[in-house]
């Protein structure tokens, strides 16, 4: 799906879907978290620079005892997970058995919940904000601060705030475990032109359908990265990806390019070029988790498309 200045140019769906149908996210979903974080700022519930075990106190004895809200959200805390798709015993997999995605990873003694699982997590790999790792117990552990945060739970909150002022044409939906709690770093599902309503939000600075659903300020600061955070990605593996880019509050974004980007396994991209206007949706369902050649194809696509419009 393609939009320019607002108006959708192009807009195409394959393997029986249609401009309802919902589609998993993966990955997408960490950013819909990363904005819910941004409101919960502006509005004093949330503060960035808090330990997230000062609303989480269970979390004091665990590696995230020093973890603040801010390097969560931007992927920069000391917590050792590995997140490789590709390895059928990662941590990542064994954090997606919590919710039921591998079942075959589940025993009597598993985690009981994502909060459970966060608890378990005793093991650092690095100190807090020394590294950009990108880790999706990260973003399930902000779903749960930004719900102790505001007194309600987190889809109650990305409802209310966020999914509903974009004025939405369908549902979305997201797993949750077995205690309630959404699995935000890979769960949602939602339609492609509720994603470009999203696209556009984050084009126009936070402001859609009449209103402000996120902070400008927010948004401007996850577009525009710091000194510090663009560092830490160049360093990366992830650092060529982005030459000039950088991670922050669950978002990817190339200010020298103009751009933002959400971005999923197996596919899901949403693409915003402010200088060109333009938002891009893009729904996948490849093979494999993490093509690096499919991806490569996708963002010089997009480029491309940018470059002639």
């Amino acid at each position: 799906m393609v939009l320019q200045h607002g108006v959708i140019l192009t807009e195409e769906y394959r393997n029986n879907m249609q401009a309802n149908t919902p589609h998993l996210l993966n990955s997408v979903s960490k950013s819909f978290a990363g904005m819910a974080a941004g409101i919960a700022v502006e509005d004093g519930t949330l503060d960035p620079s808090q330990r997230v075990s000062h609303y989480l106190p269970e979390l004091s004895d665990s590696a995230f005892r020093d973890t603040t809200v801010a390097n969560a959200l931007n992927m920069t805390a000391a917590v050792a997970y590995s997140e490789d798709y590709d390895s059928p015993l990662d941590d990542f997999w064994h954090e997606a058995a919590v919710v039921g995605w591998r079942p075959d990873l589940q025993a009597t003694e598993s985690p009981q919940s994502l909060l459970e699982y966060c608890q378990r997590r005793s093991r650092t790999k690095q100190q807090e904000g020394e590294h950009f790792h990108y880790r999706t117990v990260l973003t399930n552990l902000c779903a749960g601060f930004i719900a102790k945060a505001t007194d309600t739970p987190f889809v109650d909150f990305l409802t209310q705030r966020l999914w509903q002022p974009l004025g939405p044409q369908a549902d979305a939906n997201v797993v949750i475990d077995p205690a309630g709690a959404p699995y935000m770093g890979a769960g949602m599902s939602a339609c492609a032109r509720d994603l470009a309503r999203f696209g556009e939000m984050l084009r126009h600075d936070g402001y859609y359908n009449g209103s402000q659903i996120v902070p400008e300020s927010w948004v401007r600061q996850t577009r525009e990265g710091t000194p510090e955070l663009k560092r830490l990605f160049a360093a990366s593996d992830y650092g060529p990806m982005l030459p000039s880019g950088h991670y922050s509050n669950q978002v990817w974004a190339d200010p020298g390019a103009s751009e933002i980007l959400c971005i999923g396994i197996h596919g899901q991209t949403i693409y915003v070029n402010r200088d060109k206007q333009l938002v891009c949706v893009k729904l996948s369902s490849q093979p494999s988790p993490a093509d690096l050649t499919l991806y490569a194809a996708t963002y010089r696509a997009l480029r491309a498309l940018a470059g002639q419009l």
